[in-house]
């Protein structure tokens, strides 16, 4: 059963019957949450409550072309669980109210007055630094959980793999970067046409693939940091898997430097969070270079001209192993 908006007769009944809805509960509304790439998420309006349903499709859903493996919904759901077995952890995370591995579906609690951080990238916007060390101590915590038998994940992270790590540096990949901007598509070959560099990114990729012994998010951005009333939240956890702890911190690394964060201060969070110096910045390096070029594209206001510095920022990152 695929959830559509707005809710059919049938599904609202399916929901009843799985114990989504509770007794005496009848749905108002229900609406699309957010701007999520991977997952259907609707907000749901109950004459009780409001709660969010998230389902998994066998494709991207913001790129139906994309297959994409249906577990990755339950991924999520085992994250939570893992995490949520620490109190510091569980307070960054939304309450699991329910799981339904029939329809690839789950109930999560709706968070109140809040939103995504991806307006960092609007107008060159940096991020407080109380925030920031949140996040750190986020993964600084979820790094250092004893876990051994979490699932490997690795079709999700070969559909990753192929869009972090292959697809942005060929030359035909069918990416028409001109509609994104013009000029864009030329300034993509200062890394296509660089067989030295694609090296090193093919074996940073081949290490990504490999298994770790570390929980990692996985897709630690700022499309995954939720600010509540509550507090700071992270969703959107389909992604994780045990890897390398430098694979989370040099994403976020990379998406402050794509939003301005001055140097600076990514060298205070890389002290402040020691970690393997030359895996970090090669991990950021092509972070970076992935979302200048790549398919999973980011509201970036920058020209041409700034779109060059960073990424010959990313290209020194890869090439010389260091900050």
């Amino acid at each position: 059963m695929f959830i559509t908006i707005p809710l059919e007769p049938k599904q609202i009944s399916y929901l009843k019957g799985n114990g989504m809805l509770l007794s005496g509960e009848e749905v108002i509304d229900s609406y699309q949450a957010g701007k999520g790439n991977m997952n259907v998420t609707l907000k749901i309006k109950t004459n009780k409550r409001i709660f969010v349903l998230k389902q998994s499709r066998p494709y991207v859903v913001k790129f139906p072309e994309v297959p994409a493996p249906l577990n990755r919904i339950e991924i999520e759901l085992k994250f939570y669980n893992e995490i949520n077995k620490d109190n510091l952890l569980a307070c960054f995370s939304p309450a699991v109210l329910g799981f339904d591995k029939n329809a690839w579906l789950l109930a999560i609690e709706h968070l109140d007055k809040g939103g995504d951080y991806l307006w960092l990238y609007e107008n060159k916007n940096s991020l407080n630094k109380k925030v920031i060390d949140l996040l750190l101590t986020y993964l600084k915590k979820l790094h250092q959980l004893p876990v051994t038998d979490f699932p490997i994940n690795q079709e999700m992270r070969k559909l990753n793999h192929q869009h972090i790590f292959v697809l942005p540096f060929l030359p035909d990949n069918g990416f028409n970067l001109d509609q994104i901007q013009e000029g864009l598509q030329d300034l993509s070959t200062m890394v296509k046409d660089k067989p030295e560099l694609i090296e090193k990114i093919n074996l940073l990729g081949e290490r990504y693939l490999k298994p770790g012994d570390v929980l990692i998010h996985g897709d630690f951005y700022p499309g995954s940091w939720f600010e509540t009333e509550k507090g700071l939240k992270i969703i959107d956890t389909e992604f994780a898997f045990l890897g390398e702890p430098e694979f989370d911190l040099a994403v976020m690394l990379a998406h402050l430097k794509l939003s301005s964060t001055a140097v600076s201060e990514l060298l205070r969070i890389i002290e402040s969070y020691p970690l393997k110096n030359e895996i970090l910045a090669q991990y950021t390096g092509v972070e970076i270079l992935r979302r200048l070029f790549g398919l999973a594209q980011l509201p970036l206001s920058l020209s041409l001209e700034e779109k060059k510095k960073l990424a010959t920022f990313a290209i020194n990152l890869i090439m010389n192993e260091k900050f």
